[in-house]
């Protein structure tokens, strides 16, 4: 498997057992659990053609390895959408292949098709692999974000 090319393509309902895992193991990185059913509900999302959400993945060899999620949004700053890359996951055992350089310009494509003005995204301070890597692939604008609990 290791040396396959990487196939990059919407998931399709028929890839939800391959989907959750990795989306299960990209909240644990980040210390977060949710309900199982906003799972359902964000799989539903994916595949309603009226939802701007967007769910990529990325097969090595038929095999899940990868996922990438995008959300198109208005913008007060930008006549066209946003494209916001609100998760990103690649499994360990395959890193440091290009799987999520792969995925991001995959994302790249779609908000250039969707004509977005802007593609962007967060990460924590302290993930030092993946900034490497956005770094290498992307501009930091030198934002914080906030939050305040509601």
């Amino acid at each position: 498997m290791a040396n396959s090319p990487i196939e990059i393509r919407p998931l399709a309902p028929s890839d939800r057992a391959g989907w959750e895992p990795l989306f299960e193991a990209y909240l644990r990185f980040y210390e977060s659990e949710l309900p199982k059913d906003q799972y359902d509900i964000t799989w539903s999302r994916f595949h309603d053609e009226a939802e701007p959400m967007y769910a990529l993945g990325a097969f090595d060899d038929g095999k899940l390895v990868g996922i990438v999620h995008a959300v198109l949004h208005r913008s007060t700053w930008l006549p066209d959408t946003t494209c916001y890359l609100q998760d990103l996951y690649v499994d360990q055992s395959q890193r440091g292949r290009g799987v999520g350089e792969a995925l991001i310009e995959k994302v790249a494509l779609l908000a250039r098709d969707k004509n977005a003005g802007r593609l962007y995204w967060l990460t924590q301070e302290d993930n030092g692999p993946a900034r490497r890597l956005y770094d290498r692939v992307a501009v930091a604008p030198g934002f914080i974000q906030y939050r305040k609990p509601l």
